[in-house]
């Protein structure tokens, strides 16, 4: 035995644990050593320093109480083993430590010997009923080939256990990344707006991998769009809005869009993930995210999984984006025929559309209902199909047997739309029927009165007599915008919602835009 004071022994350690904190864990095995005797520190440490496992030799952490090594298994991680002696500052020290390792540090993994010099405190039998230990040897029989033996196998049992562990947390990170693939994956199927589809797979990407790298999502603006011509590529969405709709800079990823539009694949390239997308139409869409990093494969193979969802997804916004595009184009090309069988010039249609947009979202509608009424509204008169042409083109005042036959086309229209059981077709059969309805019950076909009357006809009531008033028709000649707003104004609580009322009078300069943008054609 060799010589040496507690303090001494206390000071030399520090000296190793300083040196000993720059260590890579990774590359040692790490083993405590709890004892209140200096020596047994010293003897077990000569005894080991040259023993080796798999190629990494043992890192020694020392205490000397066992409240001492309670704070250093909090501190200290990934110990493999701690050879723990029972009687120190108690008869039952040893013991206590075990316990707070097993259920209040909640370590599992770290292998505890138990190490005695005196075998009737702790009877062996009683300590591996009692107390989650893994061996228990007497000091007098721990010559130094059995020291070597039980340390060797507790670090292989360690390896084992950490091994398990890891492929335990690998399938929960597995587990979790699908689910994160799948609620991403969910959310870009439910987006129907192609720029808010773009700028949610740009957040998803980021939020599947857990990186925070520059991304963008390019578009090209024709079926045959070449790489190397950077006019035909567009930024549609950026994780950083400065670069948001803009040019593609040739000299930042040019090079990986050509890549990509070579194999037609969404790829990895000098640490850059390229996400490769085509549409039926032949367009391309590329989503690049910068310096990912060295990704692991787990990573991966999710953004794959994602960019497989994500394609699919683009591919049904693309289609449902012809789709609604057809279906609107078709609505107002119907609108406008109507409007030219009554001498009424080409863009009364939408501009009524994106008034009425205008409005509904001004009273806090959701995009998607706005915009199904933004699409409904055109076919408010669609019952004119009914009226004759000597009513509809008549340049001045109806009689009163004119004005009844002219009053019929919101019965017909609603009639003619309602046979549809599409969303859309419906609303644009309510407005048809009831954009005339006023709001003190006085208007027709049916004088509905207050909430009687659909939010989508008081909203269409206002936007249709506002550009009416300010337009030129066969029986009138456009009136000043005071002139159309003080009708709106006296039309409050009588003809018109009066809250409507106030939120539309609150937005008259983006409706005066509104009315410039889409200004009449001239009858040809």
């Amino acid at each position: 035995m060799f010589s040496k004071s507690k303090d001494t022994a206390r000071n030399s350690e520090t000296l190793v644990d300083s040196t000993s904190s720059s260590i890579n864990t990774n590359s040692v095995w790490r083993m405590m050593i709890v004892d209140d005797e200096p020596d047994i520190h010293t003897v077990t440490e000569m005894a080991l320093q040259n023993v080796e496992f798999e190629g990494r030799k043992l890192e020694f952490i020392h205490a000397y109480s066992g409240e001492e090594a309670k704070a250093l298994i909090v501190k200290e991680p990934n110990i493999a083993l701690i050879l723990l002696d029972v009687v120190m500052e108690t008869r039952h020290a040893g013991l206590d430590v075990a316990r707070f390792v097993r259920e209040d540090a909640k370590n599992s993994l770290v292998r505890i010997v138990l190490r005695t010099g005196q075998p009737g405190d702790a009877p062996e039998e009683s300590c591996f009923i009692n107390y989650d230990i893994n061996d228990y040897k007497e000091k007098t029989e721990l010559d130094r080939k059995r020291l070597f033996t039980t340390v060797l196998a507790s670090v292989r049992a360690y390896r084992d256990l950490m091994k398990i562990e890891q492929d335990r947390k690998y399938l929960e990170q597995n587990k979790l990344g699908l689910e994160r693939v799948i609620s991403a994956s969910s959310s870009l199927f439910e987006t129907r707006s192609l720029e808010k589809f773009a700028s949610g797979i740009l957040q998803q990407i980021t939020s599947v991998l857990f990186i925070d790298s520059e991304s963008y999502l390019m578009q090209s603006n024709m079926a045959t769009a070449l790489a190397d011509d950077p006019e035909h590529w567009k930024i549609v969405a950026s994780s950083s809005p400065s670069n948001a709709s803009g040019k593609v800079s040739p000299e930042n990823i040019s090079y990986y869009i050509e890549q990509a539009c070579k194999t037609k694949k969404s790829s990895f390239i000098d640490q850059h993930f390229v996400g490769y997308f085509e549409a039926r139409n032949g367009k391309s869409t590329i989503i690049f995210v910068e310096n990912c990093g060295d990704l692991d494969p787990l990573s991966k193979q999710l953004l794959d999984l994602f960019s497989m969802n994500a394609s699919i997804a683009f591919e049904n916004i693309n289609l449902e984006k012809e789709i609604t595009d057809g279906q609107q184009e078709l609505i107002l090309r119907l609108g406008e025929v109507l409007e030219g069988r009554s001498k009424e010039t080409g863009n009364h249609v939408r501009r009524l559309a994106h008034l009425s947009y205008l409005l509904a979202k001004t009273i806090g509608l959701s995009e998607d209902e706005a915009t199904h009424i933004k699409l409904a509204s055109p076919m408010h008169d669609m019952g004119k199909i009914a009226i004759p042409d000597a009513i509809l083109m008549k340049p001045g005042k109806l009689s009163e047997e004119e004005f009844e036959q002219m009053k019929f086309h919101a019965e017909a229209g609603e009639q003619i739309l309602s046979t549809s059981k599409r969303p859309l077709l419906m609303s644009a059969a309510v407005i048809a029927g009831q954009h005339h309805e006023r709001f003190d019950g006085t208007g027709y076909p049916k004088q509905l009165k207050g909430d009687e009357i659909h939010l989508y006809a008081r909203i269409v009531a206002i936007a249709d007599v506002f550009d009416a008033l300010m337009h030129k028709r066969c029986y009138k000649e456009p009136w000043e915008l005071d002139d159309a707003l003080e009708v709106i104004k006296q039309g409050r609580g009588t003809h018109f919602d009066p809250e409507l009322v106030d939120a539309f009078l609150g937005v008259i300069p983006e409706a005066v835009n509104i009315l410039h943008r889409y200004e009449d054609r001239p009858n040809r």
